[in-house]
Parts: structure tokens; sequence; C-alpha cells
């Protein structure tokens, strides 16, 4: 028997009465949480790519009697989107499906692989967030996601917090701030804003402390916390439960053409019969890619 095929000895208690209920395949799932942090897009091509193309610089003064200064105008890195297919499907004996009393373990099983997909795609796309400074995944400039030494004509930029440190009020103006001073690849100011943070579940509760509080958190001064009062994420703070490092913390920018994700070929269901063996298959697919262009879309700190 080829590996993998369900018989009647997977579930040996399923061919006789008596079981009260069969659990373990079905609980509440959470809501999508990649959505929050990509811009979700359509694809009908093969890949998908974003090419950048710089900016203007500062403009020179021009001399009674001078001709204006002409600046260039050229292509620089691009974005490659390659869509994947992400695929899992189960095989079931004729005689299994014939003998098995119990069809709510029979339907589980299109449950618990519909959840593996779903599993997979947030999987997949908090992963982006999680390997932000892992040397293995870059991006379209050559660096990590969030690094001090994203490359342009005007010097290295950073969209990380230097030095490391800790989620609190101070750590969380301080990269802000940091947004508040974001420029373009010539060095000039982009009206860039912090609209939402986002965080692993261990950090849920002290985010909602340090947002959520009047006055100044954990501290005696009769202070107002100008987080709260400036209304500093509109879109509020968002927790993944995906994510793997328990100690940092991201802000999400309003950046154009950051975190993408583009779906070629939605979830399809199909099944089939096999006609020498007599085997029921069933599989999911599901083709989608996701990354990031402009890393100003995101500012993180990694922790202390």
């Amino acid at each position: 028997m080829a590996g993998g095929v369900i018989t009647t000895g997977n579930h040996p208690k399923a061919l006789k009465p008596g079981v009260r209920k069969w659990f373990g395949m079905s609980y509440d799932e959470h809501e999508m949480e990649y959505p929050v942090l990509f811009t979700v897009l359509n694809s009908s091509e093969n890949y998908e790519e974003d090419v950048q193309a710089t900016n203007f610089g500062l403009a020179p003064e021009k001399l009674q009697g001078d001709g204006v200064s002409y600046t260039s105008h050229i292509q620089g890195w691009s974005k490659r989107y390659v869509h994947i297919v992400y695929g899992l499907g189960f095989k079931v004996t004729r005689e299994e499906f014939e003998d098995n009393r119990y069809k709510e373990l029979a339907r589980g099983r299109t449950t618990a692989m519909a959840f593996s997909m779903t599993q997979t795609k947030e999987n997949v796309h908090a992963n982006i967030i999680n390997r932000m400074t892992t040397a293995a995944y870059t991006g379209g400039d050559g660096q990590v996601f969030v690094v001090s030494t994203h490359p342009s004509p005007a010097g290295s930029q950073s969209n990380i917090l230097s030095p490391a440190a800790d989620m609190s009020e101070q750590s969380i103006e301080d990269l802000q701030i940091q947004v508040m001073g974001a420029t373009d690849d010539q060095g000039m100011q982009i009206k860039l804003i912090g609209e939402s943070l986002h965080i692993p579940r261990q950090l849920y509760y002290e985010a909602e402390r340090i947002l959520g509080s009047i006055l100044q958190n954990d501290t005696a001064l009769n202070a107002k916390n100008v987080l709260k009062s400036t209304g500093a994420f509109p879109k509020g703070i968002h927790m993944n439960h995906y994510f793997t490092d328990s100690d940092a913390f991201h802000i999400k920018t309003n950046c154009p053409n950051g975190l993408l994700s583009f779906q070629r070929r939605a979830r399809e269901v199909t099944d089939d019969n096999e006609f020498d063996t007599e085997n029921a298959k069933y599989k999911c697919t599901e083709r989608y890619s996701c990354g990031w262009t402009d890393w100003r879309t995101l500012y993180a700190s990694v922790g202390a």
C-alpha cells in the first residue's frame, strides 16, 4: 500500500459502534491576520515585478545669466514576486470509505485540510516579519527587511531602532520619531506616518497599557501620555499569533508599495478516484506570493 493512504487500520474504532465523539480535528480559528499587514492584490501573470525609479534631488541655485541645472532620472533596483503553489491532500481506500461508521470523521478530513492551508498562508506571510533580520532573506535592494544599511544615493538609511530596546512608551516614541524623519532615496523629507502597531501575543497587554493610559504608564509623574493624546496609531494595535520573536515590535506606516501579497489562484478543493486501486483522492491547492518592495513600510525594534 502506498504511503499516506488512509485505510481501515488508521481508525479501527471507526469500524464499530460506541464512539460518542471524534475530537481534535476542528477548533475555532483566528480571523485572518495577514491582511492588516499586507496589501492584498490579484495577479494574472507568472510573476509580478516592482521597479524603483529614482527621484530628483534638491534644486541648486541658478545664478543670473546661467542656465538651469538638469538632472537625470534612472531605473533603480527591482523586486520580483514569483507565485508559489501550496497544496495538501489525502487518499482514502474504498474499504475505509465503505466501512467507516462515522461520517463526521470523514467530513473532518476536509476541514482539517482547509485548516492546514489557512495556517500555511498565515505562516508564510508572518515569516516575512519573522525573518526581517535574517541574512538569507533579502529584498530588492540587497538588504534584509529591517536594517540600518538600506542603500541610497543619499547614503545608508535605516528602519531599525538603534540601540535595540524592549517595548516601552519611550522606545515606541523613539521609533515614531525615526518614522517622522524618513526621507526618499535622495534624502528629501517625505510624509511618513506610523499608522498601526504590530506585536506578538506576549506584548499585547503591555501595548494596551502603554497606549491606553491617559497619563504616562508606570510612572508617578503627572504627565500626559502623548502617544494616546496624539492618536499615534489611528489604525490601532494588532496582535499576530504567528510572530515568533516575543519581544520585537513593529510600526506599519502609510508607505505605498510596501508589504504586498499577490493572489494568483484562489484555494481550490478537488477530488478524484484511482481506477486501479479504487482509492478516493482529495486535494487542496492555492497559488500566491508575498514580500516587501519599499522597506519604509515597516519600522521595528528587535527587542533588547
